[in-house]
């Protein structure tokens, strides 16, 4: 019994069809717009504006010692943002959806999500540099091309996709706005404790915010994409079943009878006979001839009495009505 996803796959019932969103107006005035705001925090930061104070006033104002008694329960708190452990909780969520929708897309969606939020955040922070708060080495600097990598926020860009996404997928208007309220709250939450514990900026964390939400936006334009690897996928599914099929011998059920191969001249009157050809008295003939065929009768050399309705040669013993050999005479 085949016990992978695609067997579960093929004995539910087919659920209802299911639209991909695509990029609407509406959403595209959005990612303008978040991208115009994620290149306004770059620059602020870039030239040292007013934000950068604020960085350094929020740091230098130490929440983490201002209420001490939420640190032990932030410190879990936290963990809503880190790639691993969110990753495998959604992934685990978004597969019991595909078993039950029969398709590989909420699972395909959460991997090209996290591809982009990788390769986008991850490129910035590098091309960057910036120090994070404990790393600083002058008061009021920006601390930019110093090696560092914070800047955006990663656990807040991975709270924004990862929890973001069971929003994007949900299928009803209802639950698209609850999963969207979750999704807005855990994000907001795991951003600001970034900044309670000291290891982000302030501006990192409102950046990771634009980073995620670019991302989430952006799907849309990746949903063709998506489709075709999924087609894909299940037809070299189909492919390595029908070569799996082929290989694997045909066994017949025990206690059925082992065909017979018939003469091919036999086999082509008994199927003009089957469509309704030849003459009516020449079924029996045939049928005789494929009993014939079938059944051969095995005759021993020298049978003591032979069965009626056999062509088995009986020892000669010369034609009838001519006369028999002379037997020698006996006596005197």
């Amino acid at each position: 019994m085949r016990t992978d996803i695609f067997a579960r796959l093929d004995r539910e019932p087919e659920p209802p069809k299911i639209v991909a969103p695509r990029m609407s107006r509406h959403r595209a005035a959005l990612f303008g717009g978040t991208l115009a705001f994620y290149l306004a925090i770059v620059f602020a930061v870039l030239v040292t504006s007013w934000l950068v104070v604020l960085d350094w006033k929020v740091m230098l104002f130490r929440p983490y010692q201002q209420w001490p008694e939420l640190h032990a329960f932030l410190d879990y708190y936290v963990v809503l943002g880190q790639r691993g452990p969110t990753a495998v909780m959604v992934a685990c969520w978004l597969g019991w959806r595909s078993w039950r929708q029969h398709t590989l897309r909420p699972l395909l969606v959460l991997g090209t999500s996290l591809l982009l939020l990788n390769v986008t955040v991850g490129a910035v922070k590098l091309g960057l540099g910036r120090l994070g708060p404990h790393y600083a080495t002058q008061i009021g600097s920006a601390e930019m091309f110093a090696g560092g990598d914070i800047f955006p926020s990663g656990h807040t860009a991975n709270a924004v996709v990862t929890w973001g996404i069971l929003a994007y997928l949900a299928t009803t208007p209802r639950a698209r706005r609850y999963l969207s309220a979750v999704s807005a709250t855990v994000s907001l939450g795991v951003g600001l404790t970034t900044v309670y514990i000291g290891t982000h900026w302030l501006s990192d964390v409102v950046l990771g915010w634009a980073a995620g939400l670019l991302i989430l936006l952006a799907l849309p334009w990746f949903e063709p994409l998506i489709a075709r690897t999924e087609s894909w996928i299940f037809d070299v599914r189909e492919r390595w079943r029908e070569r799996r099929g082929a290989g694997r011998p045909v066994r017949a059920p025990q206690g059925a009878p082992e065909p017979v191969l018939l003469p091919q001249s036999i086999a082509a009157e008994g199927a003009a006979l089957a469509a309704g050809a030849g003459a009516p008295g020449a079924h029996l003939a045939t049928g005789a001839r494929v009993r014939a065929h079938t059944v051969p009768t095995v005759c021993p050399e020298r049978p003591a009495v032979a069965p009626a309705g056999t062509r088995c040669a009986q020892p000669e013993h010369g034609s009838r009505g001519a006369a028999s050999p002379a037997h020698p005479m006996t006596g005197g």
